[in-house]
């Protein structure tokens, strides 16, 4: 059965923020956008407030979805939503990754993405998908 997963946007200028796993846990050390699975009985953009605050301890006040697509993983096929953050309350922290780092959109083919960010990423550098 697919996974839900959402993950977030957030700006600053021509850049976005991106996060490291840390090394001990799933998909050591590759690089993300924060975000997180859908729990049951959750809708989207309730998961990407929860995630956001419990990984950034950030508050969204608004979102929209950029992109969605499905990946499949060796082990799971995980259904993938992209919400653009609007406007949130607070400031950026890490609570739970090894590193975040605000990179310029056309940098990002320069880290180690999680595979299924990848189609993501491949758009926002070519310009295909302004976000």
């Amino acid at each position: 059965m697919p996974v839900r997963v959402v993950a977030g946007l957030i700006y600053q200028g021509d850049r976005v923020l991106v996060c490291q796993r840390k090394d001990g846990g799933s998909f050591p050390l590759k690089w993300e956008f924060p975000g997180g699975k859908v729990e049951n009985g959750e809708n989207d953009l309730a998961t990407l407030r929860r995630e956001l605050k419990e990984e950034l301890g950030i508050e969204v006040q608004s979102a929209g979805e950029v992109f969605r697509h499905s990946h499949s993983y060796p082990d799971q096929i995980v259904n993938l939503i992209f919400f653009k953050i609007e406007t949130y309350w607070g400031s950026v922290c890490n609570k739970v990754f090894e590193r975040v780092r605000w990179l310029n959109v056309k940098d990002l083919g320069e880290l180690d993405f999680l595979e299924g960010d990848l189609p993501l990423i491949e758009k926002l550098i070519s310009g295909k998908l302004l976000v």
